[in-house]
């Protein structure tokens, strides 16, 4: 059974970087990524979040197009925020796991081209510096608004503790990687 890539597809309107999509977002947040033509269609978070359950049971992904490197960086840094919920004893409640993740999405981060970033091999540089700033800046912009999305979803049912169907997939790896 294969894995289940980004139904975005690439047209003329959408920019890429190196070989990553910069696709448009839903976002509240500040940065280079505009809103999608539909305002109340999915965007990419909605699809990560999606098939993060279903793609992280696979050790394999071949890659169809700039949109799932996208996809792909989204489901690793999705795992690294349920990793960092559950490295505190029975998981926070909302308020603490908010304050965790934005924290994690601010922090100092590699990108594609720079010797810290994980998966340098399917990922190419950025062109130029205006380049790499542009990508640095789109993927802060999207490591905000996933963490808050990852926060409303695994707080859906109970404020309190984090849901145990989404902690379960703590110990998966996808592709065998970590954005760490």
């Amino acid at each position: 059974m294969p894995a289940y890539h980004s139904s975005f597809e690439e047209d003329a309107d959408t920019r890429i970087v190196g070989n990553t999509a910069l696709l448009p977002l839903r976002t509240k947040f500040r940065g280079p990524a505009y809103g999608p033509a539909d305002a109340e269609g999915s965007d990419i978070l909605d699809e990560t979040l999606e098939l993060f359950r279903a793609n992280c049971f696979f050790r394999n992904f071949t890659i169809d197009g700039p949109s799932d490197r996208t996809l792909i960086y989204g489901i690793l840094f999705v795992s690294e925020c349920l990793a960092r919920l559950q490295a505190t004893r029975g998981g926070p409640a909302r308020g603490e796991a908010v304050k965790l993740l934005n924290t994690l999405a601010l922090e100092q981060f590699s990108v594609p081209g720079e010797a810290g970033f994980p998966l340098n091999n399917i990922y190419a540089p950025p062109k130029d510096r205006n380049d790499g700033e542009l990508i640095r800046a789109y993927l802060q912009q999207f490591r905000q608004e996933l963490a808050s999305r990852v926060v409303a979803k695994v707080y859906a049912r109970d404020e309190t503790k984090p849901d145990k169907f989404w902690m379960s997939f703590t110990k998966r790896k996808f592709m065998n990687k970590t954005l760490a």
